[in-house]
């Protein structure tokens, strides 16, 4: 997306909102009030937001909290020089609410949502804390590999055409078409500019120079990815969140909660089962950085893995399962009678999640690259403080990335994605 584009014109009656202006605007609608508890005097305002892109407030009073989101009419990372289309909360507050129909008890309740201010009420998570930051402190989740797998299948499945009869489905496609400003973002942001001189790039330097040059130069990897970029575009499979990495699922040891798809339009399903495993093994390789001499981080290593890989059995289990409900207008029942029809349905079935496994492998790996040489990179290995020790994380997953972008047809299993990781982290160790 250019930051030259011209500037965005925000709705009569917009403002961004702060710590102090937030808390009278709350107390002007009694239903969240009352959640709060007290009045407006008794309650306390914190801007939390870490993003690129948003406001995010908590708001804490003696009956309990909210979460407070506001879209700003430009890229918070960047500043006012990057206008942004205030409408991504309108296309936010659409997911949260049909994902949540779907997936219930996956995402944030949604109490309020005012298309003036642009800005969302959530129920306030807590003790949740961002999957990514757990991670990076070597905890584990027990339930976020068959929460995530559920929250997948369940969404993309029935925003599909195997879930939602034709009408519905085109309804809802053409209303979420309106989403470009985000949709540009991804487009450019991780199928092109990590692939050409930019000035939005950055990399560790000069430990991954002789990569990131590499990268630029390799037209094989450039037609893979662009292929990619096509079937991104083009592909309305289902309502995909759009940009789900670890930094958009709140956890605790038994709780999963999936936040922020702003980035939310129909798209292909490949690309949020993607963006979770690929930052999965972006976390794999940054355990080294994090590594103490009481814990050398091997047995988190496993663990990161072995959730890859549950995650993924758990989601074709599920989204498999729900075929012999489906109720869209896919593969009609009249077409499937009898012994032989269901044996048809069957491989059709295993055709089409043997399918999104490659998806999901290629479209995780150009998540990969683009978190080592883009504009937006993870803090798993951001906060390696040494660059000689984060650069000898990123390079193998670098490596890696462009393994599986090129050659992801090839890896028929996730067992064969993870152990393509450990002979990758091996190599870089030797």
């Amino acid at each position: 997306m250019s930051s030259e584009q011209t500037a965005i014109q925000v709705p009569e009656g917009y403002r961004a909102l702060d710590v102090e202006t937030l808390a009278p605007y709350l107390a002007g609608l009694p239903a969240l009030g009352a959640r709060l508890g007290g009045g407006a005097d008794d309650w306390r305002v914190e801007e939390v937001g870490d993003g690129n892109l948003n406001l995010v407030f908590i708001v804490r009073g003696p009956a309990g909290g909210l979460c407070v989101k506001q879209a700003l009419p430009y890229v918070r990372l960047v500043g006012e020089s990057w206008p942004l289309p205030l409408d991504r909360a309108f296309f936010e507050h659409e997911a949260l609410v049909e994902h949540g129909r779907h997936a219930p008890g996956l995402t944030p309740a949604v109490h309020h949502f005012d298309p003036v201010l642009m800005l969302t009420v959530m129920e306030l998570l807590e003790p949740h804390i961002i999957m990514r930051r757990g991670m990076i402190q070597g905890i584990r989740y027990p339930r976020a590999a068959t929460d995530m797998a559920e929250y997948m299948a369940r969404t993309l499945f029935f925003t599909s055409d195997l879930g939602m009869n034709a009408a519905e489905k085109k309804a809802r496609v053409a209303l979420f078409c309106g989403n470009t400003a985000l949709c540009n973002i991804t487009e450019d942001l991780i199928f092109t500019e990590p692939y050409m001189v930019h000035d939005n790039n950055w990399w560790t330097s000069p430990q991954l120079d002789d990569l990131a040059a590499a990268v630029r130069a390799d037209a094989e990897l450039k037609r893979a990815v662009s292929g990619l970029k096509c079937r991104f575009m083009g592909n309305a499979e289902a309502l995909i969140h759009g940009d789900l990495h670890t930094g958009s699922i709140m956890v605790t040891e038994d709780d999963t909660r999936v936040i922020d798809p702003e980035f939310a339009f129909f798209g292909p399903m490949g690309f949020d089962t993607g963006a979770f495993v690929g930052n999965l093994l972006l976390n794999y390789f940054s355990q080294d950085g994090h590594a103490t001499e009481a814990d050398d981080r091997t047995a988190y290593r496993d663990w990161v893995l072995e959730t890859a890989e549950a995650f993924w059995h758990a989601f074709a289990e599920c989204y498999g399962a729900l075929w012999a409900g489906r109720t869209g207008g896919a593969y009609p029942a009249a077409l499937f009678a009898g012994p032989e029809g269901e044996a048809s349905l069957e491989q059709a079935r295993d055709d089409a999640i043997a399918a999104l496994l490659t998806d999901t492998i290629r479209f995780g790996a150009a998540k990969m690259i683009r978190r080592i040489l883009g504009i937006a990179h993870n803090i798993d290995f951001e906060l390696i403080d040494d660059p000689d020790r984060r650069a000898a994380c990123e390079r193998p997953a670098l490596l890696l990335g462009r393994e599986l972008l090129v050659n992801g047809a090839g890896y028929r299993t996730i067992r064969a994605v993870t152990d393509a990781a450990r002979e990758f982290h091996a190599r870089a160790g030797a």
